[in-house]
């Protein structure tokens, strides 16, 4: 096997109470003059991390939403010009770190990110941008946080539902590194370690919430697929949801959690040695399945239409998904596609390995 291997240089920290290193790392970094990034939910740890790093703080910016439209980025850095900063720490999920590295690539700003949920981006150079409803993505090192700073006490107070949802996302990652285009055995490994501690731990959290060792291994999970992310391409399941979210402005974590199942049963034939892995991984013959009641037993939605997609989105997407396509292991079929879609939308277990007929292309009958 033939493979090429880029190592990503972010520096990690990781463990419980961590983040009273946040101020050490600052001074690391030679930021004197940080603007703190959080959305309006996590105004409580924004202003913890600007007690934390007192006279360091130069101000807090609340506005991140999730897609990381520009007209919120161009915002922000009119406020990061009028403050004269020097560095951007970022609290919160996904749409926090989207914000803070769409600052970077524009400004090449050091960023510190301090995760909160599962979604793993802080460990790419990826960034997806949204604008006049298309959702845009794109790679560069000026995205790459310079440090990222996972604290497991943080998570503890994350609702279980986002808390499952975040981390079918992250393990969408992984499971799409395990047949990139460019795959290699090192992220296959933290792939397959990934699903492993995702799919035992998001249902203790769901049980349990103040789980610490379930919390922990989530966590560490998020981590090992975000590396995933950032070091090999992505496929159907990740076009679908930037399709899906950029479009219909559908929540990230819970579109990652209806897709996964029917785009890894789509493409089940066609990666046998990737399903029979992650069969003998997760002890199931069903893969696709699997992670559909795994949906279940967290609590998410698991139909498009339960996010707030109208029927007519549909063909929309369908026609979307086939608009610069990614690569994916098997080639792009219309009327599977569709099928895959309206399955989706309808909230139906994934249909793998079964042949599509016109049944499965009607799309009015969700489950929720």
């Amino acid at each position: 096997m033939n493979f090429t291997y880029n190592a990503l240089p972010t520096r990690v920290i990781f463990g419980s109470g961590t983040l009273s290193e946040l101020p050490a790392e600052v001074d690391r970094l030679g930021i004197a003059r940080a603007l703190i990034l959080t959305t309006s939910h996590q105004g409580v740890g924004a202003q913890r991390i600007a007690q934390l790093l007192s006279a360091r703080t130069a101000g807090v910016f609340g506005g991140a939403v999730m897609h990381t439209p520009v007209e919120v980025t161009d915002d922000a850095i009119a406020l990061a010009n009028e403050l004269r900063i020097d560095g951007l720490v970022a609290i919160g999920g996904g749409s926090t770190t989207g914000l803070s590295k769409a600052i970077a690539l524009r400004t090449d700003l050091p960023q510190v990110v301090v995760p909160t949920t599962y979604a793993g981006s802080e460990m790419t150079p990826i960034i997806g941008e949204t604008s006049n409803g298309k959702k845009v993505t794109q790679s560069s090192p000026r995205v790459l946080p310079e440090t990222v700073l996972y604290d497991v006490d943080l998570t503890m107070t994350l609702p279980t539902k986002l808390s499952g949802t975040s981390g079918i996302n992250a393990i969408a990652h992984a499971v799409e590194a395990l047949y990139a285009k460019d795959r290699n055995p090192v992220v296959s490994l933290m792939a397959l370690a990934a699903i492993k501690l995702l799919a035992k731990s998001l249902p203790l959290i769901a049980e349990n919430p103040l789980h610490g060792e379930a919390r922990a291994d989530a966590l560490q999970g998020a981590w090992l697929s975000g590396i995933c992310l950032g070091s090999v391409g992505m496929a159907l399941h990740h076009k679908l949801c930037h399709t899906l979210g950029g479009t219909f402005n559908l929540p990230h974590a819970e579109t990652h959690a209806v897709i996964l199942p029917h785009a890894l049963a789509y493409n089940a034939a066609a990666v046998p040695d990737v399903m029979s892995s992650l069969g003998e991984a997760l002890g199931t013959n069903n893969v696709p399945l699997f992670f559909y009641e795994l949906a279940g037993r967290i609590g998410a939605d698991r139909s498009l239409h339960s996010l707030g997609m109208d029927e007519s989105g549909v063909s929309v997407a369908v026609d979307e998904a086939f608009a610069n396509p990614y690569w994916n292991p098997r080639p792009l079929e219309r009327m599977e596609i569709e099928a895959l879609l309206c399955r989706a939308f309808n909230g139906e277990s994934p249909l793998a390995g079964k042949t599509v007929t016109n049944k499965d292309l009607s799309h009015g009958h969700a489950k929720g």
